[in-house]
């Protein structure tokens, strides 16, 4: 009786599980007509001073979509964590710089601490520029990360586009695409 009871719960779990991946996954890309004027750049870790690979990945995202539409302005979002001797905003700013993003496109939030602050603190510095973000935002990140992104974004009444960083290692990816799983279940059950 008890084997058949785990079996249904199991059973249950994979099902719901599959429910939360369909959106991650159907949002795990760069959408059409992608084209904004403010491009939100989400932090992740730094090492020192250093980009992680999954930050380099985001930026490389940036970067690419910045070259594409010369108009736009990155905001670079995210705080300053354990180990880290910048913000993240500042290193995210130093590594586009060094690759010919000029000054005057970047622009710093370095308060953030989650995703949702990112989002937040972003659209902030939109305003306080006399602008309105819904409708004029493109969000780069990690491409398991997009769903969660935009559904903030949405929650903060904006409208949001995505913009997909390049993949990184497979395996890694699968690793990533599992635990977002989590991160939509609390979003789902906590509005966060």
């Amino acid at each position: 009786m008890l084997w058949k009871i785990l079996l249904v719960l199991t059973c249950i779990g994979l099902v719901y599980f599959c429910i939360v991946e369909i959106p991650i996954i159907k949002n795990a890309r760069t959408d059409a007509d992608d084209e904004r004027p403010y491009l939100v750049v989400l932090g992740a870790a730094v090492y020192g001073d250093q980009p992680s690979l999954t930050l380099v990945r985001r930026l490389e995202g940036a970067l690419d979509y910045l070259e594409r539409y010369p108009e736009s302005v990155a905001i670079v979002s995210g705080g300053m964590g354990p180990g880290e001797t910048v913000t993240e905003a500042q290193a995210m700013h130093d590594w586009l710089r060094k690759h010919g993003v000029a000054e005057e496109r970047i622009l710093l939030e370095g308060k953030a601490t989650s995703t949702k602050e990112n989002l937040s603190f972003s659209f902030e510095i939109i305003r306080e520029r006399g602008d309105e973000p819904d409708g004029k935002v493109a969000i780069v990140s990690s491409a398991y990360h997009l769903y969660r992104a935009k559904t903030m974004a949405r929650m903060q009444g904006v409208e949001a586009v995505g913009v997909a960083a390049p993949w990184g290692y497979p395996l890694v990816m699968l690793n990533y695409f599992i635990r977002e799983a989590f991160g939509v279940t609390h979003l789902w059950v906590f509005g966060w």
